[in-house]
């Protein structure tokens, strides 16, 4: 599991990296006004469909199906069922693109309604930009299934390396309008989304074919297994997508507040999500199969045992991030995105929002760990219960808040919504004896917490001391100071930790040499 972290860990690492590059083009081309609210509108409206139809809850029904399918029946059989999913998925994507396509004034009335109130300028351009970015929906939605079947066998480097090219192509799209049309660089980075989508779903079934599981292709049709995988997606299109749905809420909310508020929630989130997807997506992808298999084999001990680990690893790898989030906000918004467009003022609300995220990140990564141990028993169902619950939470702590709290309101609505997702789980699982917590896991996790909250105060010390003369800084000695308050802080962690007898030394040179041979 640990070998399987890692590579899904690293490959996403390296796509958020790029995708840090390409939201600091965005910010130094687009700055925090109106082009920039509709571009991002424009690229969450497909990532929320994502997330519903794809990653989410297609993810969570097919792949312990596909799985237990391989197992018991074989390859062909197996293939077969991927096939008449993946044709049924796609028939269906393509018609709720086409009918977005035809009413999107009116979608976006329904998802922004404050585009229309806030200026014709950023309304017409968000129906443009949503327009290009749709089809996208189509493209990566296959993806995910096929992706879905490379997880299913084992297959981890293929899928995830895929996802890298949305950033490849989007950063090379926004270089290719900000040099030859600098006056549409939004345009032409919404159709660089689009591209985006045709290369990964294509590169995809390349590697299946490569290793013998390119899923065989039929006329859509509702067979029995079909529909078994429609039962349990459906459900599931809430329960594992309320991550998303929170943050589609938040960017609802965000069209009521001033002009730029979109912007500085995207951009506090973008790096909220450098740990959150990185430790979210992989534990994710490499829990469901393992769990799955543990499930078959009535094996209730290991899947306690592969749930108590897993945590284990995400609190050693989170913790530090959420502290270092809390202290470095400031700097590290200013350090990644405070030029060209990005104003002084910009830097402030963006680093408010991502204190306000960085809170739940905890939150956010251990429901990401217990919803593949419903998922595993092919209970859909409770995460949705669970699911709603939470998503009128955030609605209503949205409403409550966002008139005194202005940009801060939506992070911590979703703050506080992912925190009663995960105890609420956790409640669970514990009471169906999946989850069971050991004395030693405990403590642990509490010499993990006091190591990070520790070096925390090395960090917010440095970024104090520096504060009042970062904003006059340039961008290489402002980036330069960032990484030694980062790279310190590491190290201090990772002392606190051998001091704590959390990790030998020996454990900790074996965790970065089986990171650097995955690499």
């Amino acid at each position: 599991m640990l070998r399987n972290l890692l590579t899904v860990g690293g490959w996403t690492m390296l796509s958020r990296l790029l995708g840090l590059v390409r939201d600091q083009l965005l910010a130094m081309f687009l700055g925090a006004g109106p082009v920039q609210d509709a571009y991002q509108f424009a690229l969450r409206l497909p990532n929320m469909f994502r997330s519903l139809f794809g990653e989410g809850a297609l993810s969570a029904a097919f792949v312990p199906l596909f799985t237990a399918r391989y197992e018991k029946e074989g390859r062909h059989s197996a293939l077969v069922l991927a096939g008449q999913a993946f044709s049924l998925l796609l028939t269906w994507l393509i018609l709720l693109t086409v009918i977005a396509e035809l009413c999107m004034p009116w979608l976006i009335d329904l998802t922004a309604p404050g585009f229309r109130h806030g200026g014709a300028e950023r309304f017409a351009l968000a129906v443009q930009l949503t327009r290009i970015t749709m089809p996208y929906t189509v493209l990566i939605c296959g993806a995910a299934l096929v992706a879905g079947v490379l997880n299913g066998r084992n297959h981890f480097s293929a899928a995830s390396a895929a996802y890298v090219s949305f950033n490849v192509v989007g950063i090379t799209a926004i270089l290719l309008g900000a040099f030859f049309c600098p006056h549409n660089v939004a345009r032409i980075s919404a159709w660089g989304i689009t591209v985006s989508g045709i290369v990964q779903l294509g590169g995809l079934l390349w590697a299946a074919k490569r290793v013998g599981v390119l899923p065989i292709i039929s006329l859509p049709m509702l067979s029995r297994d079909v529909k078994l995988l429609i039962r349990r997606m459906v459900p599931g299109l809430i329960g594992s997508g309320v991550t998303q749905i929170n943050l589609t809420i938040d960017t609802i909310i965000a069209t009521l507040l001033p002009t730029g508020s979109i912007s500085w929630l995207y951009f506090a989130d973008r790096v909220n999500q450098l740990p959150l997807g990185v430790l979210g997506a992989a534990l994710g992808t490499t829990l469901l199969p393992l769990l799955t298999r543990h499930v078959t084999d009535q094996d209730r001990p290991a899947m306690q045992a592969s749930l108590n680990k897993a945590l284990d690893y995400a609190l050693l790898l989170t913790l530090p991030a959420t502290m270092g989030l809390l202290a470095l906000a400031p700097a590290i918004i200013a350090g990644l995105f405070g030029y060209g467009h990005f104003t002084a003022r910009d830097v402030i609300h963006s680093g408010e929002a991502l204190r306000a995220y960085a809170l739940g990140l905890p939150a956010f990564i251990v429901v990401k760990l217990l919803a593949p141990a419903f998922f595993a028993e092919g209970d859909t169902a409770t995460p949705v219960r669970v699911g709603f619950l939470t998503l009128t939470l955030n609605l209503v702590l949205n409403l409550l808040l966002y008139r005194t709290l202005a940009h801060i309101a939506p992070p911590l609505a979703s703050t506080i919504a992912a925190c009663v997702n995960m105890l609420i789980l956790g409640i669970m699982l514990y009471k169906r004896e999946a989850f069971r917590p050991t004395a030693h896991s405990v403590k642990r996790s509490s010499l993990i917490a006091l190591s990070a909250v520790l070096m925390a105060g090395w960090a917010f010390g440095g970024e104090w001391l520096f504060a009042p003369t970062l904003p006059t800084w340039h961008a290489l000695p402002r980036l330069m100071m960032l990484s030694a308050l980062i790279i310190s802080s590491a190290l201090i962690y990772a002392l606190l930790l051998i001091f704590f007898r959390v990790l030998s030394p020996s454990e900790l040179s074996k965790m970065v040499k089986r990171r650097l041979q995955r690499q």
